[in-house]
């Protein structure tokens, strides 16, 4: 079993996404169902995870109704306003879903790095608990210690760092994100996806640049809170599908087939509580 734990979809008609303008090149175009499924048949995935991509609940209906039809899919994480006072009320209805299994803020385009502790936040952050539902942090290393904060605040969220918080790969800053990082990880809620670090790389990266990030990584939080995801399709900004798959699978080679287990699925079902594996 193989489980890709973020990748997106988006229909630019929907007019939500802001972020994808022109000058993103390979991405500026809608990705649905039937782009990602290839992919998905030559790397041999079995199911994924759904990713907000915009913030607005709009989107997170449709990506709702795509998992409906997608048998691959087997679960989305969406977006609410968690500063709105009705947070904690569409939270609750998004939940009937059995789909549905947690929020996404991006907070790494929030101008202010200090949002994510906002009081005004909490009721939407107790909703999450209380409905045992997960918290996808997208942040950037500039957050980690606001991350921290917030994890103490709430040792009973579970709470997954996309993408590592994105280190500066290009410019082999490592030091204050590996210290951070490790500080983050001796905090059981918190998990860590080992995707997007090829984007941040820069074009067709060598894999021995990853390679120090990706130790870090697995020496931090070991194969049971660590959790393979493409980033599919923000990912072919820098490499393809298969070579990700690829490179994820040599630097897995030297572990035991229990851990590869569980960076390649076993995590990913635990955390999103995926119930086709129950």
């Amino acid at each position: 079993m193989r489980i890709d734990s973020h990748q997106h979809f988006w229909k630019r008609e929907l007019g939500h996404y802001n972020w994808l303008t022109e000058d993103l090149g390979a991405i500026y175009r809608d990705f649905l169902p039937e782009d990602l499924l290839p992919e998905l048949k030559k790397s041999g995935i079995d199911k994924t995870v759904l990713i907000q991509a915009a913030p607005d609940m709009v989107e997170t209906k449709y990506m709702l109704s795509l998992a409906q039809n997608a048998d691959f899919i087997a679960g989305v994480v969406g977006w609410v306003d968690m500063q709105h006072e009705d947070a904690p009320y569409h939270i609750v209805r998004l939940s009937k879903n059995p789909l549905f299994k947690g929020i996404r803020p991006m907070i790494q385009d929030i101008v202010d790095d200090d949002w994510m502790l906002k009081p005004e936040l909490n009721p939407a952050f107790e909703a999450l608990m209380k409905l045992n539902l997960s918290f996808d942090a997208l942040v950037k290393p500039r957050h980690l210690k606001q991350l921290l904060t917030l994890v103490d605040r709430y040792p009973k969220l579970k709470i997954a760092i996309d993408h590592a918080a994105k280190p500066n790969i290009a410019e082999a800053q490592f030091a204050q994100w590996a210290e951070d990082i490790k500080a983050l990880s001796k905090r059981p809620n918190v998990y860590c996806k080992l995707s997007g670090l090829v984007t941040e790389a820069g074009n067709n990266p060598n894999f021995d640049v990853l390679v120090p990030y990706m130790q870090h990584l697995l020496e931090c939080f070991g194969a049971s809170r660590l959790m393979w995801g493409s980033d599919w399709p923000v990912l072919n900004l820098a490499t393809d599908y298969t070579q990700w798959v690829a490179l994820t699978e040599a630097f897995l080679d030297s572990l035991t087939s229990e851990q590869q287990e569980q960076i390649w699925s076993k995590t990913a079902s635990k955390f999103y509580r995926l119930q086709y594996l129950d």
